[in-house]
């Protein structure tokens, strides 16, 4: 850990607090953070580069949905990145098995060094394509955060799905237009306005499922 991420800890742990979260989490969350500075400076894998953007845009705006994963033991993380939201959601709650999927060479190198360094055994990498990642019926839900429309989302990884399985989409303002065109056999299940520490634009976590005719059919 370096001095910036170390002066960082007393707004994370404020952060962690507000969001309902033991603040001893700050520590491997502040190593995950020290990990993805070092090779940002190299790799390019994130275009946020300031430390303070970095703990509220990324580590606190991904903590954000933590409520919402609660009790759901198979998570794929799709097209992750640098790991948001996976890897802090990993970090926050062990019982989560997190698989992080990411095409990207680069992204995914980084991705299984941040797993081998900060320990996380309930991570998996899959160097993969979305379409392409086989995995069929495999996870309760899948996230995306700025990646795509939520059509786009469910064409690429829906098939991951268990039949009762739910995208939890990471998104601003609530895309109503993206709702309106949500496939055949999709439905909104809930939407959530999430309140980030430190952020003062909207969030929203959109719930997604299979329609119960849909469901009844898989």
């Amino acid at each position: 850990m370096n001095d910036i991420t170390a002066a960082l800890r007393p707004e994370l742990e404020s952060g962690l607090s507000e969001l309902g979260l033991e603040t001893a989490l700050s520590d491997p969350l502040l190593a995950y953070l020290a990990l993805l500075q070092r090779w940002n400076q190299t790799y390019n894998l994130t275009a946020i580069r300031d430390p303070h953007e970095m703990l509220v845009k990324h580590l606190l705006d991904s903590l954000a949905m933590h409520a919402h994963v609660t009790g759901i033991y198979t998570l794929a993380d799709l097209g992750t990145g640098a790991g948001l939201p996976g890897i802090p959601l990993a970090i926050a709650l062990p019982q989560l098995q997190v698989t992080l999927v990411e095409s990207n060479g680069k992204k995914a190198r980084f991705l299984r060094e941040a797993v081998r360094q900060l320990q996380l055994g309930n991570v998996k990498v899959a160097e993969s394509r979305i379409e392409a990642f086989d995995a069929p019926s495999q996870f309760d839900a899948i996230t995306a955060r700025a990646l795509a429309t939520l059509p786009l989302i469910l064409e690429l990884g829906g098939h991951l799905l268990t039949p009762a399985g739910r995208l939890l989409a990471m998104k601003g303002v609530l895309p109503a237009d993206e709702i309106t065109a949500l496939p055949a056999g999709w439905q909104v299940l809930a939407t959530h306005p999430l309140q980030v520490p430190g952020l003062g634009a909207e969030r929203h976590l959109v719930e997604v499922g299979r329609s119960a005719d849909e469901g009844m059919t898989r």
